[in-house]
């Protein structure tokens, strides 16, 4: 038995190692991508792009903005207060991610007569962000109070909390916080859109790079080439049936995440069928290109996977892009996964603003282009 059982690990190492190709997916690409994204990935939020008005005699508010602008994870942006509140475009748009209000009067006045409320919009639509903002804005309005009652005092607060019993300690200053598209803080609003786009992405890179290579695999490849038909129809042939798989899983996803987890749809579907659909071609385009390039499914497969896990780490989904060297942002900038899963959350949960949604699908209609484009020349180099 012991004998048997070694000639088959023997055979299939061989078989598993015997495409110079394959040594190389193996063994060197996994140590590039864990030293890249070791290093380069960062779930920490920065970059905070906030608008705060305090008036001139309101010391205290001015000093909040300043240490948090000092605390380089904010940044200040131009905006204005609309009349029935926060400057909803803005957070619609991505423009901003933070609006700070203080009392009438000033935060420094209500402080001072024991009344002190900061109130605070925060965008919820990616609900990890959205807390870290929450409590880096609570350590800043906590040490700029605790800077106002000197030195000393700076840690009251803590020492409180330390001793005496939760009912009888009271902050300094009240800090409300509003967040906004999801306020009821719930994870699957910010997890599904993500998953989605995952998903969407998974099937159909993987099953399009494997059909080509199960035709070489199989040897059924020269017969399909010795066919009288165009390269052309033969590459529609092949991409067409995981394009309209993608479609029908769609609704599908969308049902499940709708029904199933109460994410919203508050946008319009349309602009969702439209950026899926280049979002799709895409995807249909680059698993051809693996398919062309690879010469067995295997070598297909590894293809994919070593596609999907940068192109899923650079897409926003699970990091922040922004906190990435400018390299990687670079690189991100080319990536459809990308461009669909910023238009899904702003759609399903922020209702479509419409520079983001004709930004991001034109940015997918460009990218569906070049990728559809290098698809047919490499088939056709590959017939030739």
């Amino acid at each position: 038995m012991f004998e048997l059982l070694r000639a088959f690990v023997k055979k299939e190492m061989i078989q598993a190692l015997r495409d110079p190709r394959m040594k190389f997916f193996l063994f060197v690409t996994p140590m590039i991508q864990l030293a890249i994204f070791g290093m380069a990935l960062n779930s920490d939020v920065k970059n905070v792009k906030f608008y705060a008005k305090p008036m001139i005699n309101d010391q205290l508010f001015r000093d909040i903005k300043r240490d948090a602008i000092a605390s380089t994870w904010f940044v200040p942006v131009e905006g204005s207060e609309k009349p029935g509140g926060e400057d909803i475009e803005k957070f619609r748009s991505g423009a901003l991610d933070l609006q700070l209000y203080a009392p009438e009067g000033g935060l420094t006045r209500a402080y001072e007569k024991g009344e002190g409320e900061l109130e605070a919009v925060i965008d919820g639509a990616d609900l990890v962000r959205g807390r870290g903002i929450n409590g880096y804005l609570n350590n800043i309005v906590n040490e700029a109070v605790g800077a106002r009652k000197g030195k000393a005092e700076s840690m009251d607060f803590e020492s409180v909390a330390q001793t005496k019993p939760a009912e009888t300690q009271k902050q300094p200053i009240y800090f409300a916080a509003r967040t906004l598209y999801n306020p009821e803080l719930q994870t699957s609003y910010n997890l599904v859109p993500g998953v989605i786009c995952m998903l969407m992405c998974i099937i159909t890179i993987m099953m399009t790079s494997m059909s080509i290579a199960k035709e070489k695999e199989i040897g059924t490849f020269e017969t399909l080439i010795s066919a009288p038909v165009s390269v052309k129809e033969i590459l529609l042939g092949k991409t067409i049936p995981y394009f309209i798989i993608g479609c029908i899983n769609l609704p599908l996803v969308f049902f499940v995440a709708v029904a199933g987890f109460d994410v919203p749809m508050r946008g319009s579907y349309i602009w969702l069928a439209v950026a899926t659909a280049f979002f799709l071609i895409t995807t249909v385009a680059i698993g051809t290109m693996l398919s062309i390039i690879a010469k067995n499914q295997q070598q297909a497969m590894m293809g994919s996977f070593i596609f999907l896990m940068p192109a899923i780490l650079l897409s926003g989904i699970m990091f922040p892009i922004e906190n990435m060297p400018w390299p990687l942002q670079v690189i991100a900038f080319f990536n459809p996964l990308k461009y669909y899963a910023t238009l899904l959350r702003n759609i399903m949960l922020k209702g479509g603003d419409f520079y983001v949604l004709a930004t991001r699908t034109g940015a997918l209609i460009m990218i569906s282009i070049v990728c559809v484009t290098t698809a047919f020349k490499k088939f056709r180099l590959h017939l030739g």
